[in-house]
């Protein structure tokens, strides 16, 4: 989904250095560019969606990673605004739950219409881009918009 232009590995150090570091590497950075910080400092979560959502930078994921520490994929400005004609939150929802009544909202949708689908079920961030492609929707957009809750901007044909 997103390219990675800089990693910043911070692993073993303790807040607030992690978010020093990224806000230093991030304020290098082209617009749309995307830092993958990782860390594995508990309070890095609550400090980057915080300092994104003041900074106007968005976290696009977060995953954990293989060598230890969680990756967080931070694209500096805001993404591309999408216009959503329906939005559908479904917080509490549980897999696949999200994705039967995104596709019973866009069936009665007009080709060309943009669904905002809000879901905090773990699943669905690595259902969704397969199930789009398979069913002739398109993922726009998939934005972490607070740890473990996803936005997805799905259009229709």
């Amino acid at each position: 989904m997103d390219m990675v232009n800089v990693v910043l590995d911070m692993k073993g150090l303790s807040c607030p250095r992690p978010l020093i570091g990224a806000k230093r590497m991030v304020d290098e950075l082209a617009a749309g560019q995307v830092l993958l910080l990782v860390s594995d400092c508990p309070g890095t979560p609550d400090d980057l969606f915080a300092w994104a959502k003041q900074t106007g930078n968005q976290i696009l994921k977060t995953e954990k990673m293989p060598d230890g520490g969680t990756g967080y994929h931070i694209q500096k400005g805001k993404g591309h605004a999408h216009n959503a004609n329906v939005t559908l939150d479904i917080r509490g929802a549980v897999c696949p739950g999200p994705i039967v009544e995104a596709k019973k909202l866009l069936n009665g949708m007009q080709i060309g219409e943009i669904l905002k689908l809000v879901s905090d079920c773990p699943g669905v961030q690595s259902d969704i881009g397969g199930w789009a492609s398979a069913t002739g929707m398109t993922l726009l957009e998939s934005v972490e918009a607070a740890p473990g809750l996803h936005e997805f901007y799905i259009r229709k044909g």
